[in-house]
């Protein structure tokens, strides 16, 4: 088995923000890898109103996904449902795909339509240079409230610019569908509210609370370690 993992938005050095479960996989013998999303500014073209957006996203990652045999697990953070939708649709080796936060969009949905209609107070959007970017300030507080203090310092060094369109663009398959998928609520998550992760949980195969904030491969890894190895 080997682990895809697909980060969220307006972060970047996907390798980072799955590092500590990264980690406690690969001493179970476990690969994993986290591609670089476009679109966040990581394929060396700046994110903004000519920049990169989900398709080239989604060409990221299925890059990565076809490039090697073997059963594989997709594990799709906040955005990454959006991106892992149509980038893991008809690739044989994936057998599984795990949601943390994340968004299970049917054929022809975006990012933008689970929205409210207007940005989150955490964001800071700008249209004139076509990007969004979470507000350093509301970091922790939103989405790292759970996690030990050097981890939340690093964090705020991983943040990146996306480019704003990219939100509002549809995908063009739903690879939970097809594929056998399991939803982690994240119980305490003050980024995507715990009731709107069980109803977008509603589409999925199976579901799994932790009492943990946004990002538990990084407050309770051993506790997603041990999920991905049931899975």
């Amino acid at each position: 088995m080997r682990v895809v993992f697909v980060h969220g938005a307006c972060v970047r050095d996907g390798s980072w923000w799955w590092h500590r479960t990264a980690g406690l996989l690969r001493e179970r013998g476990v690969p994993s890898e986290a591609p670089a999303l476009p679109s966040c500014g990581e394929a060396g073209v700046p994110a903004g109103t000519g920049g990169p957006g989900l398709p080239e996203d989604v060409a990221a990652v299925r890059r990565v996904l076809e490039a090697v045999d073997g059963p594989t697990v997709v594990v799709a953070h906040s955005y990454g449902g959006i991106v892992t939708a149509e980038a893991a649709a008809g690739i044989d080796s994936v057998r599984h795909l795990l949601l943390v936060a994340g968004y299970l969009p049917e054929e022809g949905q975006s990012l933008a339509d689970f929205g409210t209609g207007s940005p989150s107070p955490f964001l800071d959007v700008d249209p004139g240079a076509g990007t969004f970017g979470v507000d350093p300030g509301r970091l922790v507080d939103t989405f790292l409230q759970d996690c030990a203090p050097g981890v939340q310092e690093q964090a705020a060094e991983h943040l990146a610019r996306q480019s704003l369109h990219a939100a509002g663009q549809p995908v063009g398959a739903a690879a939970w569908q097809q594929v056998p998928s399991t939803y982690l609520v994240c119980a305490r998550d003050r980024g995507t509210p715990p009731e709107r992760q069980r109803e977008f949980a509603r589409r999925a195969g199976a579901v799994v609370e932790l009492d943990a904030g946004h990002h538990p491969f990084l407050s309770r890894p051993a506790e997603v370690r041990d999920l991905l190895l049931r899975l």
